[in-house]
């Protein structure tokens, strides 16, 4: 980096911006059903804690959280949103809850776009204790 030389940021030439837009799912089909949490009050808590420009809650047309019978979509327009801030939130969620001991927050293996919510494999730990 020189001193004092002003630092482009790489502005495009064409005066067209890409439309940066980016959708993640959290998958909570396994915990709702058996009624261990509230999908609503998941998305409740994106809404309010979610950051932008700084704020929480002040999400607007940038970010936008929907909610399905056991998915939670939330879709950045013209942003650059973190998939990681996603599973952050979501883990802060949980420990809020008191569930964070039982499930844990797993990007799925089909779409790299896919948290699931999944529980810890308890009987596989106490099968190693054993030995």
């Amino acid at each position: 980096m020189s001193k004092g030389g002003v630092v482009s940021g790489g502005a495009q030439k064409g005066g067209k911006k890409k439309n940066m837009s980016s959708a993640y799912v959290i998958d909570c089909a396994k915990p709702v059903q058996d009624k261990i949490m509230d999908i609503a009050s998941l998305e409740k808590f994106l809404q309010d804690r979610i950051k932008v420009s700084g704020k929480p809650g002040a999400l607007g047309d940038i970010v936008i959280v929907t909610r399905d019978n056991t998915k939670i979509t939330v879709t950045a327009n013209d942003t650059t949103f973190s998939k990681r801030y996603l599973k952050y939130l979501t883990k802060k969620y949980l420990k809020k809850n008191n569930v964070r001991d039982w499930l844990r927050v797993i990007a799925s293996n089909k779409d790299r776009n896919i948290y699931e919510l999944r529980y810890f494999n308890i009987a596989e730990n106490e099968a190693e204790d054993e030995d």
